[in-house]
């Protein structure tokens, strides 16, 4: 296969006669048997695997805040690509050795400038690079760990110069991500090219896993033997939000957010049904002055108050500690190379990219003299510059700048990035790359992830000129020397259960609410393509009874818009039915309930099988489809409510055969079964509230009806066959063993309110739920099915109405008793999120 070479650099895989390089041999040969077609097939098997996998980034927060309505940005699929970055094992090892040293000698310095402060007092680093950093939390002086090391998790983002060697382009010591990214690619990989991964035989990258856990138990306050351990997120709508769910689910760790968190008498604590759990250990994804807005940044909603005191009391430990930012500053990495000399006798094994601080003559004489050619980047928060793309005013500007600030700003001298072979949509090309390698701190020493996340840029981009994310991820592969090593298998990284795990799960008010709430998005989306599906098929009845056909259609549509909330224009029925299954801006839709459930379930991804995410993508693949077909036809209609219906049976399934019995699954189940009891009694009040002008038509209706209640063949055995109103009200209303009826939906429902936490049987909700049982059982179908004098049905109107006003009373109690319902919390423009 050719490759398509674009800007020059140091190729990975080819030495400068053609030759593969060592490790690249095999790879190469195996890209040539796939040619361009079977690339073109890897490419797309690739992204059907993230799809299923639910994989996914969201670069929006922090470039906007969440709109006042609610609703957020849909997250973006993460791009992997299928052809992985080979480091051979020889230069493994150097590298290797150059991170754990690096790791060592930034948790030397972390422990220094929040300890002793030798470093300032013997000016080994200037005051103004530490103070003059907004990473530097003076709140957090004198907090430590417990054990040898300061620094827990450590990332950086490595790159290869022209002449192959590999230089340090940006350390990640804030609350670094990309682990789960890492972790997840190795997995998909693994499905996609087996074989391929069978014969290149990569190091494996579970143990990583193991080895972080390790770390986070031993960091917990000493008095602790068996520590919880949690991990702190922003939220389901932070870009990262992936990452961090899949780690904390390898890990066995809750995933919280600080409302779920609170401090009380000195202590973390963690919210639960009815009681507190003490958290011990945070492995933390919010920037440290977002942590405590008492002692911090005030106006952060992403923190827990107090956190800083606990802290400093050595309740709890946070990891990386508060302050590991200060580590990120590019004027205290330019001067790494004298500080290694100082603490560790050694010199620095991997170099940082060329950087020059201006706040020394030296370093400001360098810049200003290769203003051109370097990147300026602020050593705290801001955008960097590259003055070579000035116009020449702009530049005479930067250098008075420069003479007056120069302490605020370094001068990179960015490296030629190596080139690899990367599938795009037009075949194999070279392309720039950046490797993102981690390490974890222990008593012994840092353990460096053998592999890491790898990512490759556009054809002549450079991430110190852009400041754009990788065009596509790589799953970086470290080949192996012996054969303890290897990879035994393709599956993915296997983990031990936490040592918590006997003592039961906990899940916090806003988990359990997103699991109410997934169990009603769930059903709603369910129930409205049931309707949707049977007025679709009576809209293309051809039997004799066309006008009656046409009238049931009339109302299957008006009751559609009813139970959505979409007013019904009185369109082609067709189109409206289309409309209400794809258009996702209008509240009510399909698409619109898909949409709310799929971000749900993102918000607890840590509580859900992986499987759920191979069936919301087809879900949404389904309406995606129909969408692209514009004016589709009953057929393709039908085909699309049908996808749906099936995804919606496999999320019940999955709910049923794969979730422990715990108060979130207990909570899921209500929300289900009160939506579904809404959504009856809707269906039912909008559809047999008003005879039907004609029998013919009463009978298709009510077969309509049927349907849309999935009740068809349990009605055909109860009443073989004889349509009558009474019938169909008494198996949808009122008959037990159905599991349609309304009657089954309370009883499940009142089964698990009894099996929450603090069920006393006089508790608020069952109460009301006790009531609205005894209403329903008196009911009498065939009184229900009378028709007064006015035309209507007046007395299963008023019953119906009432059963619904009861239902959303009932909802409320379970939600005030139960449940913290919130909106999404739209944090302050100025968060930075995680890098």
């Amino acid at each position: 296969m050719n490759v398509a070479t674009t800007t020059p650099g140091f190729d990975e895989a080819r030495s400068v006669d053609g030759t593969p390089r060592p490790g690249w041999g095999e790879l190469v040969e195996d890209l040539a048997r796939l040619g361009e077609t079977g690339l073109a097939r890897a490419r797309a098997h690739v992204e059907h695997q993230l799809a299923s996998d639910g994989v996914t980034y969201s670069p929006v927060l922090g470039d906007a805040p969440v709109p006042a309505d609610g609703e957020v940005a849909a997250p973006e699929r993460w791009q992997l690509d299928p052809v992985p970055l080979v480091l051979h094992a020889e230069e493994w090892a150097v590298l290797e050795r150059g991170v754990a040293q690096r790791s060592t000698l930034l948790d030397a310095v972390l422990a220094d400038l929040y300890g002793p402060q030798d470093l300032l007092r013997h000016a080994l680093v200037p005051p103004e690079v530490v103070l003059g950093h907004e990473g530097y939390l003076r709140a957090a002086h004198g907090i430590t760990l417990p054990g040898p090391r300061q620094l827990v998790v450590h990332a950086v983002d490595v790159a290869r110069g022209p002449e192959g060697g590999f230089v340090a382009l940006a350390d990640r010591t804030q609350a670094p991500s990309g682990i789960g990214y890492a972790l997840a690619d190795r997995a998909v990989l693994a499905r996609v090219l087996p074989d391929l991964l069978r014969r290149s035989a990569p190091r494996r990258l579970g143990a990583f896993a193991d080895t972080l856990r390790t770390a986070l138990h031993a960091v917990a306050p000493q008095a602790v033997e068996q520590p919880r351990v949690v991990v702190l997120s922003p939220g389901s709508h932070s870009e990262t939000a992936f990452d961090q769910a899949y780690l904390a689910a390898l890990l066995g760790l809750p995933l919280v957010e600080g409302a779920d968190l609170t401090v009380h008498q000195g202590r973390l604590w963690m919210r639960s049904l009815g009681r507190l759990e003490q958290v011990d250990v945070v492995l933390r994804r919010v920037d440290a002055a977002f942590c405590d807005p008492l002692d911090l940044r005030s106006s952060s909603r992403l923190g827990v108050v107090g956190l800083v005191e606990a802290c400093r009391r050595g309740t709890v430990s946070v990891v990386n500690p508060l302050g590991a930012g200060v580590l990120e500053n590019p004027a205290l990495v330019a001067l790494l190379p004298a500080l290694c000399r100082a603490l560790l006798d050694e010199d620095l094994v991997l170099a940082s990219v060329p950087l020059s601080w201006c706040g020394s003559p030296e370093g400001l004489s360098h810049v200003l003299a290769n203003l051109g050619s370097v990147v300026l980047r602020p050593i705290g928060a801001g955008t960097s510059v590259v003055p070579g793309r000035l116009p020449a005013a702009e530049q005479e500007q930067w250098r008075a700048r420069l003479g007056a600030e120069g302490w605020r700003w370094v001068g990179e001298l960015g490296v030629e990035l190596s080139q690899a072979p990367s599938a795009t949509r037009g075949g194999l090309a070279q392309r720039p790359v950046v490797t993102r390698l981690f390490s974890v701190g222990q008593a012994s020493g840092h353990v460096v992830m053998p592999g890491g996340l790898g990512g490759s840029f556009g054809a002549g981009e450079h991430p110190a000129w852009t400041e754009r994310p990788a065009a596509a991820a790589k799953d970086v592969w470290v080949l192996s020397t012996t054969a303890d090593q290897a990879v035994s298998h393709v599956a993915g990284p296997q983990v031990l259960p936490s040592p918590r795990a006997a003592l039961g799960s906990v899940s916090s008010p806003r988990v359990l609410a997103d699991l109410f709430w997934l169990g009603r998005y769930a059903e709603r989306t369910e129930a409205l393509t049931r309707l949707l599906a049977a007025g679709t098929a009576r809209a293309g009845d051809v039997r004799p009874s066309g006008t009656a056909a046409a009238e049931t259609t009339g109302v299957l549509v008006a009751a559609a818009g009813a139970l959505s909330g979409v007013a019904v224009d009185g369109a082609e029925p067709l189109v409206v039915l289309q409309q209400l299954t794809t258009d996702a801006a209008r509240q009510g839709t399909v698409a619109h309930s898909l949409n709310r459930l799929v971000g749900v379930a993102g918000a607890v991804r840590d509580q859900l099988s992986a499987d759920t995410w191979a069936v919301l993508s087809s879900a949404e693949d389904a309406v995606d489809r129909l969408v692209a077909t514009r004016a589709a036809d009953g057929s393709e209609l039908s085909g699309c409510h049908a996808v749906l219906l099936s995804c919606s049976l496999a999320l019940s399934g999955l709910a049923a055969e794969n979730m422990v019995r715990d108060p979130g699954w207990f909570l899921l189940d209500a929300g289900r079964r009160l939506e579904r009891s809404q959504q009856l009694s809707a269906l039912l009040r909008h559809t047999l509230g008003t005879p039907a002008g004609t029998r013919t038509a009463e009978v298709l209706l009510l077969e309509s009806v049927l349907v849309a209640t999935e009740s068809v063949l349990t009605h055909r055995r109860r009443y073989s066959g004889e349509l009558a109103p009474g019938g169909v009200l008494a198996l949808l209303l009122l008959d037990p063993a159905n599991p349609r009826s309304l009657v089954f939906q309370l009883q499940a429902l009142a089964a698990d309110l009894r099996a929450l936490p603090g069920a006393t049987g006089t508790s608020r909700p069952e109460r009301l739920l006790e009531e609205l049982v005894v209403t329903v059982r008196r009911l009498d179908a065939d009184e229900l099915g009378v028709v007064a004098q006015d035309g209507t049905r007046v007395g299963l109107v008023g019953v119906l109405d009432g059963v619904r006003a009861s239902l959303r009373a009932l909802a409320d109690a379970v939600s005030a008793q139960h449940l913290v319902v919130s909106s999404p919390v739209a944090q302050p423009v100025e968060y930075g999120g995680m890098r």
